[in-house]
């Protein structure tokens, strides 16, 4: 069923927990409790691949939230984007703020404004969504990991943070499918498949002082999508250290601008999740 059509439905049909089933409400109140991110907390797949960035996840990849996930993003149940994006907010914001080094703060916000921090110290995200292949987002009939940001982004906003997201990858080659390749054969797969478009480059580079860049995605497993995704960024020249070279930025004055890149996923692997556990 693609993507439009079980959104209808979910209007129309009797309403049913898409974690467990129990009747009542697509999501009930125990499956929303699992993804209050309550447990978000930063992780890393062992062995870690080259180049990952710092990533955090709000839960476990198992039980009701494998579930639910497969339905939002195999099944198209739409409805489930507020809860999952909760959860991927609450990633976000365990991460703390990635601050970035910055030259003249009177410089302009780039696009995306300043608005209001929130907490003591908490700069703007930008919320970079992982791009899936084009192939798989035709199947699905629609984009889940943009999907996922953009509620994610909203609930930032609601408590304060100034969010905003950017959809700055693309895919720049055809890569096979990912399941049943192991770690080393992933990094394979993915190596050099992503690019920064070209109408986004202006926009990440002037982004304001201590933006956090965060690459976000639904499930990380090995971590070798959300290092070829960082590898795209830094290549790109976002994340760097700030020179008073006036040759860093072609015809500018002065200092450029630039932000940390890091992660956040609403789930990982079990095992991955609680060997990180404080």
């Amino acid at each position: 069923m693609d993507g439009w059509w079980s959104a209808i439905a979910e209007l129309v049909l009797p309403a049913e927990c898409l974690g467990c089933g129990s009747a009542g409400a697509l999501v009930c109140g125990g499956c929303r409790e699992v993804l209050d991110g309550k447990e978000a907390r930063a992780v890393r797949p062992e062995p870690g691949p080259p180049g990952l960035p710092g990533v955090s996840a709000a839960v476990a990849y198992e039980g009701r939230v494998r579930t639910m996930v497969l339905a939002y993003k195999e099944r198209g149940a739409l409805g489930l984007a507020g809860p999952l994006g909760a959860a991927l907010a609450a990633a976000v914001g365990q991460g703390g703020e990635a601050r970035g080094v910055h030259g003249d703060g009177a410089r302009g916000a780039g696009g995306f404004g300043r608005g209001r921090s929130g907490g003591a110290g908490a700069g703007p995200v930008v919320l970079v969504p992982v791009p899936s292949a084009r192939r798989a987002v035709r199947a699905r009939g629609h984009d889940h990991v943009a999907g996922l940001a953009r509620a994610a982004a909203r609930r930032l906003r609601a408590e304060g943070r100034a969010a905003h997201v950017l959809p700055a990858l693309v895919p720049c080659r055809e890569v096979r499918d990912q399941a049943g390749l192991g770690a080393r054969e992933r990094r394979a797969n993915l190596a050099g498949a992503l690019r920064v478009r070209a109408g986004a480059l202006r926009l990440l580079r002037e982004a304001p002082p201590h933006t956090a860049f965060v690459l976000v995605d639904d499930v990380m497993t090995t971590g070798a999508t959300i290092a070829e995704a960082a590898r795209a960024l830094r290549a790109a020249d976002v994340e760097g250290v700030q020179r008073g070279d006036r040759s860093i930025r072609p015809g500018g004055a002065g200092e450029r601008i630039t932000g940390a890149v890091r992660a956040a996923v609403v789930a990982v692997s079990p095992r991955a999740f609680e060997i990180n556990r404080k």
